[in-house]
């Protein structure tokens, strides 16, 4: 939910469980907002990168709760980014056969994207979240104050995990209004009501289908190719240089929406809209067509995949009118890297 007033919300806490543990990224352990709202409560703060969402992570968390004597009775509040709301909520899943958890996002991709739904996960074998569980937090509290202190380059990490809700929601007038609204601004107030309006969007959905069965996987817009982009370019790629889960989904989208003009006839607009906003705001992607091997390689081992070596996607006929399931061959998928790499 949207909180005006995170402090009121925190202080409830207190009342409602036995006993109250903060994990949270480290990047924000010393900002006053977290000395303020979370100081009273032990905590473990982690450095978090895509690199430490691992098991090891997962086992310091474990670890902590042992060291605190955390019971069934206590709450773990998670603090950060979509990386510690994955990992803390696997944690938390998991500990003693399963806590209560509060997400408390602090990027806008969290926001929108990885604290609500109940996707907990950490990733393995070289695989995006291929380790994990649904297991949805009892409540994600949204500050958006929290978004005055994040980077231009983290808007446009979140904005385009928006695009894709846009994309699939059922009114069509959410993609229009994401379209009128420029991240170079970093406006909060016009913001504020995209969030939410995103957030349940997504809810609807997951409120269908929680454990991706069918429906949910309209979510997946872009993460096919989003995801094989992410995970090749940052294998080897220095912390500093690892391409944003949002932007490789801002690639993943563009690619993904080639295959939905060229397989179901989906008007051409939309793929133009979303490459004008690459070009204006994202940059090309890092990688060439040389790696198409490599990328077809890691779709094929994609989790979302009912069956060895296929690559699965969800496409679009038209705006608000996501199609799942869809087998791609290696060569459409050739197609549409050899578009995405020549833009």
């Amino acid at each position: 939910m949207i909180c005006d007033h995170l402090d009121r919300v925190l202080q409830d806490l207190t009342a409602r469980y036995e006993q109250v543990c903060v994990v949270g990224d480290a990047s924000i352990q010393h900002s006053v907002v977290s000395i303020q709202k979370f100081g009273e409560w032990s905590a473990l703060w982690l450095e978090v990168s895509e690199e430490r969402k691992s098991l090891e992570t997962v086992q310091a968390i474990w670890d902590f709760l042992f060291a605190q004597s955390m019971t069934r009775r206590g709450v773990l509040v998670c603090i950060g980014g979509g990386v510690l709301t994955d990992i803390a909520g696997l944690a938390a899943a998991t500990y003693k056969r399963g806590i209560d958890y509060i997400n408390v996002p602090t990027t806008l991709l969290a926001m929108v994207d990885a604290s609500t739904g109940g996707k907990t996960g950490i990733n393995y074998g070289g695989l995006k979240n291929s380790i994990g569980v649904f297991a949805p937090p009892v409540e994600t509290l949204i500050w958006p104050e929290w978004l005055k202190t994040l980077p231009a380059k983290e808007f446009l990490n979140g904005y385009a995990e928006m695009l894709k809700t846009g994309l699939i929601a059922e009114s069509g007038r959410l993609w229009d209004r994401l379209l009128q609204y420029d991240p170079d601004q970093m406006d909060i107030a016009p913001l504020t009501a995209l969030i939410a309006d995103c957030v349940a969007a997504k809810e609807q959905i997951v409120k269908q289908d929680p454990r991706e069965e069918g429906l949910r996987k309209v979510l997946n817009l872009g993460h096919t190719f989003g995801h094989a982009l992410e995970e090749m370019n940052n294998q080897h790629a220095e912390v500093s240089s690892q391409m944003p889960h949002g932007y490789a989904v801002l690639y993943g989208l563009i690619a993904e929406l080639y295959l939905s003009v060229t397989k179901l006839a989906c008007p051409k607009e939309p793929l133009q809209q979303l490459t004008q906003l690459m070009l204006h705001y994202y940059g090309r992607p890092v990688c060439k067509c040389s790696d198409r091997d490599e990328l077809i390689r890691l779709m094929q081992q994609d989790k979302k995949n009912e069956r060895a070596a296929e690559i699965n996607c969800t496409l679009i006929s038209n705006i608000a009118q996501p199609v799942i399931n869809q087998i791609i061959t290696i060569e459409e998928a050739n197609e549409a890297l050899e578009y995405l790499f020549s833009l």
